[in-house]
């Protein structure tokens, strides 16, 4: 079994900066691709960023400029550095990770969200 754990959300003002992490322990072999989505109430979820094992990263529309994401192979974790934040990107952020076991089981894991709030 795998846990990832998120920290970081928060209450900022727009224009500021938060950071999330994402930690993931457990049986785990390998990672590929990691990454973050949100999700507004009564939403589909929507991918904010994604990272490959080798680092090649993609971003939402909304996001890029903004947000940088980032991993540590030898960790674990993932990261979203998130600049210049704007009211609407107040929302639940979800950690995701693509993982692969020691027993060769290939699943999809999701943390638990972390709520980022942008104030005017």
């Amino acid at each position: 079994q795998v846990q990832l754990v998120e920290s970081g959300g928060g209450l900022v003002q727009a224009g500021g900066s938060l950071r999330l992490s994402c930690a993931a322990s457990g049986s785990i072999a390998s990672i590929a691709d990691m990454a973050w989505h949100r999700q507004a109430p009564g939403k589909q979820r929507e991918l904010v960023a994604r990272i490959t094992s080798g680092g090649t990263t993609n971003y939402a529309d909304s996001v890029k400029g903004r947000f940088t994401i980032s991993r540590d192979n030898a960790k674990n974790t993932v990261l979203l550095q998130m600049d210049s934040l704007r009211p609407e990107d107040t929302v639940v952020y979800y950690c995701n990770a693509d993982v692969r076991e020691w027993n060769l089981r290939r699943r999809d894991y999701w943390g638990q969200g972390t709520q980022v709030t942008v104030s005017l």
